[in-house]
């Protein structure tokens, strides 16, 4: 797959904001919290939100009574944060089209650098964390969440694993998202980078969904790396890999809704 825009469109298409948020943004802003307290965000800091995406974190972040007196979005996606920028018309946002290999700011520019959900889509996340310790103020925090492993995952590991079986070429791919479920691994990755008082802290939450198909329509729109690759398949392909989805669910019906945990690790140090 030649994938567009942060991983969540073909290329040439826009991010269908909406599908984002039914695809990763329903899971994903429940750990926001744990990531910003663990981050240690506070009044009137600035904050570096890398891999910001629509803006769930910085809008989080900027609706605390006492919230940062500025929060900059970094992403390799200019049409995310576009989407971002949509979401949060405010003078404190400001979204920079950015790689987070190479930040392109001074050393010690930030109070806090969260990243969620992005480190592990990064070609070498220890040159990714370095550079979060690069930006960061001496004493102050990073905080990054990453998903835990695909069975502690099934909204995805479920969707991995049936794509796989058709695309065994890609396989690698459609499991990036599990690629720092290692915890001892994401800690040995912050120790590495300098940092101390390192902590890796395993977070469940658990969410409930009207249907399959409500869960299914985010997929079937193509909003994601996952999805993308369902998408380029034949419509036979398409089918199957639909049902097998939707019979390895059914574990977790109930009265006709999906109910589901997921389980993320959040990994946080201080410069």
């Amino acid at each position: 797959m030649k994938f567009g825009p942060g991983f969540h469109a073909s290329p040439g298409r826009s991010v269908d904001a909406s599908a984002y948020e039914q695809y990763v943004g329903r899971w994903s802003r429940l750990f926001v919290p744990n990531v910003l307290a663990a981050a240690e965000v506070a009044g009137g800091d600035r904050v570096l939100d890398v891999a910001s995406g629509p803006g769930q974190v910085a809008a989080i972040a900027l609706s605390a009574l006492e919230g940062p007196r500025l929060v900059v979005g970094a992403d390799i996606s200019c049409e995310l944060l576009s989407a971002a920028r949509a979401r949060l018309q405010r003078a404190a946002f400001q979204p920079v089209a950015m790689d987070g290999h190479a930040l392109a700011f001074r050393d010690a520019s930030f109070d806090a650098v969260v990243c969620q959900l992005g480190l592990q889509f990064f070609a070498d996340p220890a040159r990714g964390i370095a550079e979060f310790r690069r930006v960061l103020r001496p004493g102050r925090c990073v905080a990054v969440c990453v998903i835990s492993t695909p069975e502690r995952a099934p909204m995805w590991g479920v969707l991995a694993d049936a794509l796989s079986r058709h695309l065994p070429d890609q396989r690698h791919v459609l499991y990036l998202s599990f690629a720092l479920a290692d915890a001892a691994h994401l800690e040995r990755l912050f120790r590495q980078a300098s940092f101390h008082d390192v902590r890796v802290e395993r977070l469940v939450r658990r969410v409930s969904i009207d249907s399959f198909d409500e869960y299914w329509d985010p997929i079937a729109s193509g909003t994601g790396s996952m999805p993308q690759a369902y998408l380029a398949l034949p419509e036979p392909a398409r089918r199957q890999v639909r049902e097998d989805v939707r019979a390895r669910l059914s574990e977790f019906e109930s009265d006709g809704r999906l109910v589901m945990s997921l389980e993320m690790l959040i990994a946080s140090g201080r410069a």
